[in-house]
């Protein structure tokens, strides 16, 4: 059973301290924020420090510029069955660190 920690600001009810949602009204908790411990919420987070210095300084030759770009699409096969009835931040703390081995491979920590 969970502990109580704080009421949901538009019906009152008792929600839990991680909670992100109102389990009495669906109301969102926290504004959007990130779960906590994620590393996904803000893109300073997630975003190579080379590739984020390489963009701070060449934007304005950035800003209207058309660019050939390669997207990634990866799909967690059977992610939706395994998540369908789970509360969301319980899906969060089984994808996160999925995501952040994919981000990885893409955005090694290491500078190039």
């Amino acid at each position: 059973m969970p502990v109580f920690a704080r009421a949901c600001a538009s019906c009152g009810a008792e929600v839990a301290a991680e909670a992100r949602f109102c389990g009495g009204c669906g109301a969102a908790l926290t504004a959007g924020a990130p779960a906590a411990g994620s590393r996904f919420g803000d893109p300073q987070s997630y975003t190579p420090k080379h590739l984020a210095d390489k963009i701070l300084t060449t934007r304005s030759q950035l800003e209207g510029e058309r660019k050939l770009v390669t997207v990634l699409f990866a799909d967690v096969k059977g992610s939706m069955e395994l998540l369908a009835d789970r509360d969301p931040e319980e899906a969060r703390r089984i994808l996160d660190p999925v995501l952040e081995r994919m981000m990885e491979a893409i955005h090694p920590t290491r500078a190039r």
